[in-house]
């Protein structure tokens, strides 16, 4: 009795588990993912990511807590590494090398560099690894793989509305605040950092899932882009010993710019001091080109998320 009653038993899972593939082979095909097609696709796209919106907020929300889970600190760590750099770079490069008598108010100056600096670089590591780190979502489930480039770049900014915060106070606190200068400068630098830094991370963090030496690259080439921003030297001590073509090459560097545009919000002490000529409106033409690499790497990406699941 117990043997037929398997019998049946397995009888019966066979027939309900054929008749239910048989209702899937049933079913017409639906395509989960937007079209891709370069410019059609983008509409699409961008309202899948909109849809998306509240999933953005919870990887952004997982990131920030994952990254201090455990720890007695917690999100005070955040502060304590650009606080730790600070000093450092002070007492070498200000008081060992002698750049704190060159630059008035040398405090303000590098931690404002440092922390535009950090936005950018911060939002491009963390993009860059993204899809691969969360490969286990993305094998399992459909989401706009956008999500996660953007959830790392939202999860960077809150650690950046941190570190600013103390750059605020610190630079008010020393020098006082040039409000004028503040509010031209201050928000479109920072916006501009961020399109930036969100319209290169799409773009390699696509390209790490195919190549996972990317990651790798993108820590050398961040290492060498920060000596390439004016953070523990000043752009009016190197403008008037350099050619003007170097000049003008090295502000085609969009955290040049950046960087420079939050120390003329922030570092009064800086005001009398040699700036490049137009400086807004150059800022403003890099915000412009960063959208539009925005739109770009975003369509490449569209392009090529789509083999995701199987490189992963």
């Amino acid at each position: 009795m117990p043997s037929n009653t398997n019998n049946d038993a397995s009888t019966s899972v066979t027939s309900a588990a054929q008749e239910r593939f048989a209702r899937l082979e049933s079913e017409p095909l639906r395509i989960v993912a937007p079209t891709s097609s370069f410019f059609a696709g983008s509409k699409d796209s961008l309202l899948d990511i909109w849809n998306h919106r509240e999933l953005w907020w919870l990887l952004t929300k997982r990131e920030v807590k994952a990254r201090y889970k455990d720890s007695v600190g917690g999100f005070i760590w955040s502060l304590i590494r650009p606080l730790v750099l600070l000093m450092i770079y002070y007492f070498v490069i200000g008081k060992v090398l002698g750049a704190a008598g060159q630059i008035p108010d040398f405090a303000v100056h590098i931690f404002a560099g440092l922390t535009g600096w950090t936005l950018f670089s911060t939002i491009v590591s963390g993009a860059t690894q993204s899809i691969v780190g969360n490969s286990g979502i993305v094998k399992k489930v459909y989401v706009p793989r956008e999500i996660f480039p953007l959830a790392s770049a939202g999860s960077a900014f809150v650690d950046f509305l941190a570190q600013f915060a103390i750059l605020f106070v610190a630079a008010f606190a020393i020098g006082g605040i040039n409000w004028v200068h503040f509010l031209i400068y201050t928000p479109i630098s920072i916006a501009m950092l961020a399109v930036w830094g969100i319209a290169l991370g799409l773009l390699l963090a696509g390209a790490n899932v195919y190549l996972r030496d990317t990651q790798y690259l993108v820590e050398v080439i961040l290492s060498i882009g920060f000596w390439l921003t004016p953070s523990l030297y000043a752009y009016f001590t190197m403008a008037p010993s350099m050619p003007d073509w170097v000049m003008n090459i090295y502000l085609l560097n969009p955290t040049a710019i950046g960087v420079l545009g939050i120390e003329q919000g922030v570092w009064t002490a800086g005001d009398v001091k040699l700036w490049p000529p137009h400086l807004f409106t150059q800022i403003s033409i890099m915000l412009l080109i960063g959208l539009v690499l925005i739109f770009v790497n975003q369509r490449i990406f569209s392009r090529i998320q789509r083999n995701f699941a199987q490189e992963l």
